[in-house]
């Protein structure tokens, strides 16, 4: 199969006929149908909030059009998710008959993966587990756009460091071994305090099989039994 991140990059916004340009662009299409509806957006309104076209938009969604890595950026922002989650559709997430009660490995060389601001994120899990998780690298200053979509996260971090900004609910300077969860709704944003590298893990709820409780909880990484720092 080929790897999403190259199908997406391998052309622009053009455009194709029946069958789909591949199955991926078509699962991709469709994922991107069920998040727009989810949010109770039109097509025409998404294409306002991308600044994309509505006919470019219904196309990518009938598995008809090629997105840029630039129009992915602006669709996923628009749908509160990141891009690696929209090429991650292309996989086909779906659990098959085949796929349950198996154990899969995912080697260091392997996953989804697509860009983050200056930096890569990764798949780590394959099939439908309830869960996203993913490892993040980057090391970008700047914290760009709010996020806020309705399921939970929670990010631990492996190296570096991470100013995690939750808008209204201030920030949080994480370093290795330090953890965050927070509720969905809520606005977030990361950002590497000096620049440099920082590596995260990154858990991502599947709302429909959990409830949350709307609080947001973090630990440092030598908190006691007790978890008092």
């Amino acid at each position: 199969m080929k790897n999403p991140v190259d199908v997406a990059r391998s052309g622009g916004e053009g455009t194709g006929r029946a069958p789909a340009i591949d199955r991926q662009i078509a699962l991709m299409g469709r994922r991107v149908r069920v998040l727009r509806k989810d949010k109770g957006l039109t097509l025409v309104q998404l294409a306002g909030a991308t600044d994309l076209s509505h006919s470019f938009l219904s196309q990518l969604e009938r598995g008809l059009a090629r997105p840029s890595m630039s129009s992915l950026d602006r669709i996923s922002h628009a749908l509160g998710i990141s891009q690696i989650e929209l090429m991650l559709a292309a996989e086909s997430r779906g659990a098959s008959s085949d796929d349950h009660g198996n154990v899969h490995v995912v080697r260091a060389d392997e996953g989804v993966r697509g860009p983050t601001r200056k930096g890569e994120a990764r798949t780590l899990a394959r099939g439908n587990r309830g869960v996203m998780t993913l490892e993040w690298r980057d090391s970008s200053v700047e914290p760009g756009r709010f996020f806020v979509h309705d399921e939970d996260e929670f990010l631990f971090i492996i190296s570096g460091s991470v100013l995690v900004d939750l808008d209204d609910r201030g920030c949080e300077l994480l370093h290795a071994g330090d953890s965050i969860h927070y509720p969905g709704g809520t606005r977030h944003r990361w950002s590497s305090p000096d620049g440099s590298v920082y590596r995260a893990i990154v858990v991502k709820e599947d709302r429909s099989l959990t409830g949350g409780t709307g609080d947001v909880h973090f630990e440092r990484a030598d908190a006691d039994l007790d978890g008092k720092s």
